[in-house]
């Protein structure tokens, strides 16, 4: 997968470089340097354009098909076309000659179509290579079976479970070993009571020597769902730093990001809240501004901006659904798209939230929740975010249940806080939006 999505980085300026070198050498009535002409800077613009829309839209690495690897190419390369057209209209210069841009479609977009086609057939392939084996209790067992059903970093399938009682070697015969041979498992994960019996540890040293991976439950966790498990939560809420709290260096330039977000998504607010608020006045017919509390760092409520998506009137206080009767026809667009929350960038620059984050909820469902979780406080150790983990994991919250499943992904966060993770929970909301994901 790594191979495919390198492929995709190198391929798209490669061959807009390439073009618009055969077209400054070979092609123009007049040959010219390439490099040194400000064409290279619109080669570039064209080129992160495509690679930005493609990873939008999901290649290479979510496409499965051919005819999604088709629409996800063309509709890349289009947006990059589109880009470099209506630049070039707006300032009435030749930006970069047709030969480059039209070429570069006819290049590209089987290029990507193949490469998202590769990137499939290697998921089908990494896909079953996954076999899990889990020792531990029962409910950890049922709870593992769904959450492998659910949003997952790397494909696994449960193959199997056995109770501590049955993995035991009582008799000579290495159970757990014989278990993992029979079902040709090539994970084999154990819970926390697991861990605690000697002669199941040295039966997984035994297979691991034959290359079966062994992992903890929190471990495969961590590495194959993305988040921590429901047993662990409790336990381990307050035993690892957290970036925000204990790395200066990452907090500061976190802010950073930040504020130089905030500018440029005021820039996107002002060019839409016209748009928003003729739709507003025909669709909605209500205030086009929605305020509520929401609860932010150190517990401290602030108030956050959205435009109303809800019929004017309605009980803003109860939990949405994703088919909520509530949400007007506009408002339900508006949700689709995400542009709801472009106000938010106003509580980004005042401070209140952070680009990425886990999302502030209201303070009824704060306190509810504090009642049933005693840990769930410690998510408010950091700034809420505009975007988070959970959100690009898990998506809508609905009720209590879909609380805590969030939660589980909102510590994950939490331990792993870095750049390189929002910059990752950033480009993975992007292609939510790119794909038609969320709400």
């Amino acid at each position: 997968m790594r191979v495919t999505r390198l492929a995709v980085a190198v391929a798209i300026p490669g061959v807009i470089f390439a073009l618009s070198k055969i077209h400054a050498a070979w092609v123009a009535p007049d040959p010219y340097d390439f490099t040194s002409s400000s064409r290279v800077i619109w080669a570039i613009g064209m080129a992160l354009v495509t690679w930005v829309s493609a990873y939008a839209v999901g290649l290479p690495s979510l496409v499965d098909g051919r005819r999604q690897a088709i629409v996800a190419a063309v509709v890349a390369v289009g947006a990059s076309v589109a880009f470099v057209s209506l630049a070039q209209l707006l300032l009435g210069d030749a930006l970069l000659p047709r030969f480059v841009v039209f070429g570069s479609a006819l290049v590209l977009i089987p290029v990507l179509t193949g490469l998202g086609l590769l990137g499939a057939s290697g998921r089908r392939r990494v896909a079953s290579r996954d076999r899990v084996l889990f020792v531990g209790g029962r409910a950890e067992a049922l709870q593992l079976q769904g959450d492998l059903h659910g949003s997952v970093e790397r494909p696994a399938v449960l193959l199997a479970a056995m109770l501590v009682d049955e993995a035991l070697d009582r008799s000579g015969g290495a159970p757990l070993a014989a278990r993992v041979e029979a079902i040709g498992a090539n994970v084999l994960v154990l819970d926390v009571a697991a861990q605690a019996e000697v002669d199941i540890v040295a039966q997984a040293a035994h297979v691991h020597e034959r290359g079966v991976r062994v992992r903890t439950l929190s471990m495969f966790y961590e590495d194959w769902l993305g988040k921590l498990p429901l047993t662990e939560l409790e336990r381990v809420s307050l035993l690892f730093d957290i970036g925000e709290l204990h790395r200066a260096r990452y907090a500061r330039m976190k802010r950073v990001v930040d504020v130089v977000a905030g500018v440029f998504g005021t820039i996107v607010l002002l060019v839409v809240t016209p748009v928003v608020l003729v739709g507003n006045l025909v669709a909605n017919r209500g205030p086009l501004m929605f305020r509520q509390e929401r609860i932010g760092k150190g517990g401290q409520p602030f108030t956050i901006l959205k435009f109303r998506t809800m019929r004017p009137g309605t009980t803003q206080g109860e939990w949405t659904s994703v088919d909520d009767a509530r949400v007007t026809t506009f408002g339900g667009w508006l949700r689709r798209s995400h542009i709801d929350e472009l106000p938010q960038i106003v509580n980004i620059l005042r401070g209140d939230l952070s680009l990425v984050g886990p999302r502030p909820e209201q303070a009824r469902y704060v306190r509810e929740l504090e009642e049933k979780l005693p840990f769930y406080g410690v998510r408010h150790l950091v700034r809420p975010g505009l975007t988070g983990w959970a959100q690009v994991k898990y998506g809508y919250a609905s009720d209590t249940l879909d609380a805590l499943q969030k939660l589980q992904y909102e510590f994950f966060y939490l331990r792993h806080q870095s750049l390189a993770l929002d910059a990752q929970i950033v480009g993975r909301t992007l292609r939510h939006l790119g794909t038609g994901g969320g709400r």
